[in-house]
């Protein structure tokens, strides 16, 4: 993870070498994320400017993309407190992400990074499959992640962004979920519960065509998911956010009227 002063001086020596490049990209967030774009955005010659509780908005109002890098826990947070002049170049890569998400700020469509790489504490990033944009900077983002020899493509419509988002919602609830109950990897519990797992992938493609407010092709989600699995069978599952994904889900398909019984037994056995 870079601090802050690590990511302000990489900043302003992008900055100091790219005078030329007259609209900056706005950086909110310093995590493990914002270190991979940051690198990526410096090496194709984007100036950044980090957002701190410090930073004076209006001498960044020109900025050409904010780019958000904070956890989705946080995302609502950060989305409440954003200037109404930023809002029509956000960017987001959160997972458990939906346009709901966005259209609650009045925000048409943001460029999204449908992000499929791992990037951990004192670890090189970790590709699974290929990541994905869309939006206005969404050619922005391909090139700042290939630069890295990160895969990235831009999406042509929002359809394409819409299967995207939820193939990764899929992926990422399913094993949290799942593997509350069998821990290991997304191999073995492809190969050794497949059942469980199937029986969870359905019933997060149930919650998620309900957020999405439109019906979804199920097999090719699954086959989506499956994918990414054979990418990487020995990721593991469960992490430490399955727990409160789980609760999440559960809230959702209150909300929806679903039964969603794979997902309350394993909430009934903890």
């Amino acid at each position: 993870m870079l601090d802050e002063p690590a990511m302000n001086t990489i900043i302003q020596q992008g900055k100091r070498s790219n005078q030329h490049l007259r609209q900056p990209v706005v950086l909110i967030g310093v995590g493990e994320m914002a270190g991979v774009f940051a690198r990526g955005l410096l090496r194709i010659g984007c100036p950044l400017v980090p957002v701190t509780r410090h930073t004076d908005i209006d001498t960044v109002a020109d900025a050409a993309l904010v780019l958000v890098t904070v956890a989705e826990d946080d995302l609502q947070a950060v989305l409440d407190k954003m200037p109404r002049v930023w809002r029509d170049r956000i960017g987001l890569l959160q997972n458990e992400l939906q346009p709901r998400n966005w259209e609650a700020y009045d925000v048409a469509v943001p460029t999204v990074i449908v992000v499929w790489f791992e990037k951990k504490k004192g670890q090189e990033h970790k590709i699974i499959i290929g990541s994905y944009a869309y939006g206005a900077s969404a050619e922005l983002m391909v090139q700042a992640l290939r630069s890295l020899d990160i895969p990235c493509q831009a999406l042509d419509s929002e359809s394409e962004l819409v299967f995207e988002l939820v193939r990764k919602n899929v992926y990422i609830l399913t094993i949290d979920i799942a593997g509350l109950v069998t821990g290991g990897t997304v191999g073995e519990l492809w190969q050794q519960h497949r059942v469980l797992a199937q029986q969870v992938a359905e019933e997060i493609i149930e919650i998620q065509a309900w957020l999405m407010g439109a019906a979804l092709a199920q097999a090719r989600l699954i086959t989506g998911m499956l994918e990414a699995f054979a990418a990487d069978p020995g990721h593991r599952c469960s992490g430490r956010s399955a727990p409160a994904r789980l609760v999440r889900a559960l809230r959702d398909a209150d909300a929806a009227g679903l039964t969603v019984p794979t997902l309350r037994t394993i909430a009934a056995r903890r």
